[in-house]
């Protein structure tokens, strides 16, 4: 009976982290540069005691994030701009370098380039400042110039931005969102990085798969609630007979 009620609990704690893993990529949908998370369930045999391992726990595991590319998505903006192929924007996060897929730039009042949400963006020889009266723009190798406005036939060259292009296997997801390598340390310039401007790049959630998703795992649930209510009318039933019999 045992064997029934460890299966059944524990499948039904980690179907609960397994939406939630769901229920966080729908609710990235549309968030720029997203990547959704990926979950697998795998058995755990309990070990620590006498005898054959004959109970299991059904653990949900993070198996990484899904790193295909999401829609291009034109906004006609200068500063916006999406990684084409393989590749990643580097950002200052606070516990050092990052990466993004978010190419959704800003200039801030101190005219230092970063992402809407405030990141600081990395150029190739660190952080890029945009002179002062002047519009920024983004070639597709990454060079970041600055027009003067008062003399719009005047453009300087303020840097590259740094392009990052590890390999999938290097990378991990924080909490925070953001990508990093796994063995910390910061990832070269890669030249061969390109960028569509003028647009940004989507989140590639695909929103009706992981609805579908969603549903499914529902059900996983209550099939496990249903075996947990199973277990405890099989334990009464028995109780009743050896009951009567005694």
């Amino acid at each position: 009976m045992d064997r029934l009620i460890y299966v059944a609990m524990t499948g039904a704690k980690q179907t609960e982290y397994r939406q939630s893993t769901v229920a966080n990529n729908l609710a990235n949908a549309n968030t720029t540069g997203f990547r959704a998370d990926l979950a697998a369930f795998r058995a755990v045999p309990v070990l620590g005691g006498p005898g054959l391992a004959t109970r299991a726990f059904a653990v949900e595991q993070g198996a990484g994030s899904d790193l295909s590319q999401g829609s291009f998505q034109q906004t006609g903006r200068e500063l916006d701009a999406a990684i084409t192929g393989d590749g990643w924007f580097a950002v200052q996060s606070a516990s050092g370098e990052a990466y993004t897929r978010n190419g959704n730039f800003v200039v801030d009042a101190s005219g230092m380039l970063k992402t809407f949400t405030g990141l600081i963006i990395e150029g190739e020889s660190g952080p890029l400042t945009i002179p002062e009266n002047s519009q920024a723009s983004i070639a597709p190798d990454g060079t970041v110039s600055a027009i003067d406005l008062a003399n719009p036939a005047q453009a300087v060259e303020v840097g590259r931005l740094k392009l990052v292009n590890p390999a999938a296997a290097e990378m991990e997801k924080g909490l925070d969102g953001l990508f990093r390598r796994r063995n910390g340390e910061a990832g070269q310039p890669d030249p061969n990085v390109r960028l569509s401007v003028g647009g940004i790049e989507g989140s590639n959630v695909n929103a009706v798969d992981q609805l579908v998703t969603m549903i499914a795992t529902q059900r996983h649930y209550d099939m496990q609630i249903k075996l947990l209510q199973t277990a405890e009318q099989n334990s009464r039933s028995a109780a009743s007979i050896l009951s009567l019999n005694g």
